[in-house]
């Protein structure tokens, strides 16, 4: 499974990883938080950004299955490029809300 979602929610990448290994799934996720507070204030430039986001394509390409962690509602710009990535991919995807992990598909 591979996590999509905003960096500014990492405490959510970082459980829902943990929860998922523990029930035995190959987890892909980020490696790296584009968000200066994430790393000591210090911001990544464009051309960075640009290649973590490729980056995360192809563990979306690896994944069998996309799970977007929608903390709070928010899908920002980027984590909506990556549902349409794979989208086209012919991934499954799903969404994590309040209760849970739901495999709808509320922006599309």
């Amino acid at each position: 499974v591979c996590l999509c979602g905003s960096t500014r929610f990492m405490d959510a990448f970082h459980e829902t990883g943990w929860q998922l290994t523990l029930a035995g799934y190959i987890v892909l996720s980020v490696g790296v938080c584009k968000h200066a507070e994430h790393h000591g204030g210090e911001a990544l430039g464009q051309d960075v950004a640009d290649k973590l986001d490729e980056l995360h394509k192809r563990k979306i390409d690896l994944a069998d299955w996309v799970l977007v962690l929608n903390v709070d509602g928010h899908i920002g710009d980027s984590t909506r490029a990556e549902i349409e990535y794979a989208t086209v991919k012919g991934k499954q995807i799903s969404y994590l809300a309040e209760e849970g992990i739901v495999d709808s598909d509320p922006i599309l």
